[in-house]
């Protein structure tokens, strides 16, 4: 990466840890500051850094996966809930990232295998999600798309053959299960903290990954 792209890796990292202390110490103002412009930061690197040979359009359709997640972020720390629209946000914000990984896409056999695994260790998790949306049946069908997309993402990114890649969605798909398990199944302790931990681990791990 050239000195431009690491600035905003750094800073970026700056903003994260910045915004892992705002929701330990539940402090809306720096949160307000931290949660957009640790996105911002690293959607500034997806854009910066020269990709890996025949990545480029990879990059591109990161890139905009990047700005629907900033997007996300900003619906979903508003005061008034506006969950549905910050889940349409990631929901677009996830296809970006499986068409970018479609653009050098996995073998069938290696995604197919990758789904099959995914699949396995969703299951359990999603139904207990699902069942905790007995009171909110408007909510059940757009959490069921959205967790087959990312599902899929995941699947796309272990089978892409770049370890970052998978990590990077695994962790990002932990952070979703971990806000629908706490906000539909039971409060957690330690939710607030985890869930942003894992979620921007998960995104930088994407953008790294187009690198190698």
């Amino acid at each position: 990466m050239d000195g431009a792209a690491i600035s905003a890796l750094v800073a970026a990292g700056v903003l994260a840890v910045g915004d892992w202390v705002a929701r330990a110490r539940r402090s809306r103002l720096l949160e307000y500051l931290c949660k957009p412009g640790t996105l911002a930061g690293l959607l500034a690197v997806a854009a910066l850094l020269t990709p890996a040979a025949g990545l480029g359009a990879r990059r591109d359709l990161f890139v905009a996966a990047l700005a629907f997640s900033l997007l996300g972020d900003v619906l979903l720390m508003l005061p008034s809930d506006r969950f549905v629209a910050g889940l349409g946000a990631f929901l677009v914000a996830h296809l970006c990232y499986l068409a970018g990984f479609l653009t050098r896409g996995p073998t069938a056999v290696g995604f197919t295998v990758a789904a099959v695994v995914v699949a396995a260790l969703v299951a359990p998790v999603a139904r207990r999600i699902v069942a905790g949306l007995a009171t909110k049946p408007a909510l059940r069908g757009p959490v069921i798309v959205y967790m087959v997309v990312i599902s899929a993402m995941a699947a796309a990114a272990l089978s892409s053959g770049r370890p970052l890649a998978g990590a990077g969605a695994v962790l990002f798909a932990a952070s979703d299960a971990m806000i629908a398990w706490d906000r539909f199944v039971r409060p957690f302790a330690g939710a607030p903290v985890a869930i942003m931990v894992t979620y921007h681990l998960g995104q930088a791990g994407l953008v790294l990954s187009l690198l190698h």
